[in-house]
C-alpha cells in the first residue's frame, strides 16, 4: 500500500505551509509523505513561526521556502492551500482543499502570540487530516 502524500501551500512558504508540514511530520511520522511550497516563495522561514513550533517539539532548522512544482502537484494525493491568497490550479487525480486559517492580526493580535494562535489552529487541522489519511 502506498503512503498518502500531502503538499501544503501558502504564498511565501515561510510561515503557514511550513508550520503545517512540520506539524504533519510530527503527527503522522513516516506514515505520510509531506511537502510544502509557495506560489511566490520568500527568502527564509518566518522566525516567529519556527520559534512557536519549537515550543511544541517541531524543528524547522534547515527548511527553506520552495517554489511550487507542477509535477509534485500532480503526484501528491492532496494539496492543501492555507489562507485565501495562495492559488493552485486544480489537477485531475489530485484532491484539493483550502484551510481558511485563523488570522489573529485582524483582531489586533500580533507577534509571538499571533503565531501561537496560528500554530494551534493549523495543528488542530493537521491532526484531523492525519487521522483522515490514516484511515484511507
Amino acid at each position: 500500500m502506498n503512503k498518502p502524500s500531502v503538499l501544503f501551500v501558502c504564498v511565501k512558504n515561510g510561515g503557514k505551509s511550513q508550520m503545517a508540514a512540520g506539524l504533519m511530520r510530527k503527527a503522522a511520522g513516516d506514515q505520510v509523505n509531506v511537502y510544502s511550497a509557495g506560489t511566490k516563495p520568500g527568502d527564509a522561514v518566518n522566525a516567529l513561526s519556527a520559534e512557536t513550533l519549537l515550543e511544541v517539539g517541531v524543528d524547522l532548522t534547515g527548511e527553506t521556502p520552495t517554489l511550487i512544482d507542477p509535477q509534485l502537484v500532480r503526484d501528491v494525493d492532496l494539496v492543501v492551500t492555507l489562507g485565501s491568497e495562495a492559488k493552485v490550479d486544480p489537477v485531475a487525480g489530485t484532491d484539493f482543499e483550502n484551510w481558511d486559517t485563523d488570522e489573529p492580526s485582524e483582531r489586533g493580535i500580533d507577534g509571538i502570540e499571533r503565531m501561537r494562535l496560528v500554530r494551534d489552529d493549523i495543528a488542530a487541522r493537521v491532526d484531523a487530516l492525519a487521522t483522515r489519511l490514516a484511515t484511507r
